[in-house]
């Protein structure tokens, strides 16, 4: 037996000591974060969940090489308010932001504040829609609410200005600048990608609103529903393609052919809302390109319309409205591609959880409707698609419910940051670590305030499982539905009053009450909110 001299004992000794102790000071790398979130973009227009409207690839990449949540929603289905309730983790009659008018309490804490003090480095470029500076934020350049499409203006550290071009690339341009040129490569980072597409006016950039024109698409099942057995905030809801949709606004008829037509049938009020306040932001060699095109449609518009049926001035319409908004999401698929390029050329990839999601869903048609607001599906289902390299597993679909409510608490435990006590929602690492027998939820909540309004969706709070969904609308009504998710997807059939399902409307009811309760919710808010409103 050899036996090592005392001075190497002990030195050998010291060394592993040491050697044990480095170990026991190295933390796990942190994460990065790129957090992509698109304005009204509806899941069916991304070709992972459907692909029967347009394909996807670059954000599909993302369902591919991570999980795609098919059922992931919303807590109030509206821009400013679902953006208050990812930045705080709390619920809209929490942060104030219970719709796009009233304020949100700008004393709330937002998930980036707390990311820059754990010593993240923070970056917001694109929509924010409320507000003009942004806490917590290191770095921003952000659309001044809703923000134009062609040569969109910024506010800005340094002030305001305006850039040339299209909004989806330039927003792009700004987070690879910053990603290659002004990111600290000894920080980790957490970068806010928000893109302004698709929301209303659908303005595609003009080399994908020459290609989309060209192009039909398949009309829903539902584009001609009357809204029988629905109550009446579904029959008295001002969404629809053929009486509410906007023929310069929306479908791009100039002023001078409309006025040249004289009475166009049907009359949509509100119609005055002009082509030309996108139109004329562009230069004279932006305006040459689209010009052409959008005399085109008019042509078309003056030769057809007023011989058509209603039934085909409502397929019309959706035509034109399926071009502009796919044409529009095209191009955020393709500038997506551009970033996650960039992660992979940067050796950035494997280190950084990217997220694509919207700020909720969107009507594509079905029930005949565009915009969002309800909690029918097609508005309070979002899209949600997260890669972690070496935590998710590829190719991974989960089912279970998850909210916008969840973000904040996911990305902070992601980061081994403690959340707040106050943030009201549940950290989705069981599910993105494939520990589904760790998460408990059976029920989320919902709350839409809007009304009355543009819309005039009514006010209603509801409760969602797997197998059912219960709603309250109130205010001016007071009216219960009860839809079966299992035997009705399309939600066509309100069995609320029907014999068969009254324990099930007992029991969701009671656990209704159990959740308002839960997220501090009540009559008395509603109330106050309703009052609210009268200021705004």
């Amino acid at each position: 037996m050899k036996v090592l001299p005392l001075f190497s004992l002990i030195t050998l000794c010291f060394l592993t000591l040491h050697s044990c102790a480095e170990k026991e000071e190295q933390k796990p790398l942190k994460p990065n974060f790129l957090f992509i979130m698109s304005d009204d973009h509806a899941y069916q227009a991304i070709s992972a969940y459907s692909d029967h409207l347009i394909q996807t690839p670059n954000i599909d990449r993302l369902a591919k090489e991570g999980m795609l949540f098919r059922n992931a929603s919303v807590t109030n289905s509206i821009c400013a308010p679902s953006r208050a309730t990812i930045l705080t983790g709390k619920h809209t009659h929490i942060n104030g932001k219970i719709d796009n008018h009233n304020p949100f309490d700008t004393t709330q804490v937002t998930f980036p504040q707390i990311f820059q003090k754990a010593g993240y480095q923070t970056a917001m470029f694109g929509k924010l829609h409320f507000g003009n500076n942004p806490k917590g934020v290191d770095d921003f350049m952000i659309l001044p609410g809703q923000g134009h499409y062609i040569n969109p203006d910024f506010i800005t550290q340094k002030g305001d200005t305006t850039i040339t071009g299209y909004v989806t690339d330039i927003i792009t341009d700004m987070s690879l600048e910053w990603l290659d040129k002004k990111r600290d490569p000894n920080k980790p980072f957490f970068l806010m990608y928000l893109h302004k597409a698709p929301h209303r006016p659908w303005w595609p950039r003009a080399d994908k609103f020459k290609e989309y024109t060209q192009k039909t698409f398949p009309l829903p099942e539902t584009l001609f529903d009357d809204y029988s057995n629905r109550g009446t905030a579904a029959k008295t809801a001002e969404m629809n393609l053929l009486y509410h949709m906007q023929y310069s606004h929306d479908s791009k008829i100039w002023p001078e052919t409309l006025e040249a037509m004289g009475d166009v049938e049907p009359f949509v009020e509100g119609s005055q809302a002009d082509v030309n306040n996108e139109f004329n932001r562009g230069n004279e060699e932006q305006k040459s390109q689209y010009k052409p095109i959008i005399d085109g449609i008019n042509q078309e518009f003056k030769e057809k319309w007023p011989t058509m049926t209603d039934e085909e001035k409502m397929i019309w319409k959706y035509q034109r409205y399926m071009q502009d908004y796919l044409g529009s999401i095209s191009s955020v698929d393709d500038n997506v591609g551009r970033v996650l390029d960039y992660l992979d050329e940067n050796g950035l990839a494997e280190n950084t959880i990217v997220v694509y999601t919207s700020d909720q869903g969107f009507y594509l048609g079905e029930h005949g409707w565009f915009d969002k607001r309800f909690i029918y599906d097609e508005s309070f289902k979002t899209p949600l698609l997260i890669r972690w390299p070496n935590e998710i597993k590829p190719g991974t679909t989960e089912e279970e419910m998850v909210q916008n409510l969840d973000f904040a608490q996911t990305f902070l435990e992601a980061a081994q940051i403690t959340a707040p006590e106050d943030m009201q929602g549940e950290s989705l690492m069981p599910l993105l670590k494939g520990k589904s027998d760790q998460w408990n939820r059976e029920a989320v909540y919902y709350h839409y305030y809007e009304y009355p309004s543009v819309h005039m969706v009514k006010r209603h709070y509801g409760i969602v499982t797997k197998e059912y969904k219960l709603a309250h609308f109130y205010y001016d009504v007071d009216e219960w539905e009860l839809y079966d998710r299992k035997k009705d997807p399309k939600e066509l059939n309100n069995v609320y009053d029907d014999p068969e399902y009254a324990e099930i409307v007992k029991e969701l009811k009671e656990k209704l009450v159990q959740l308002r309760v839960k997220y501090k919710d009540s009559k008395e808010l509603d109330d106050k909110y309703i009052e609210q409103s009268k200021k705004y």
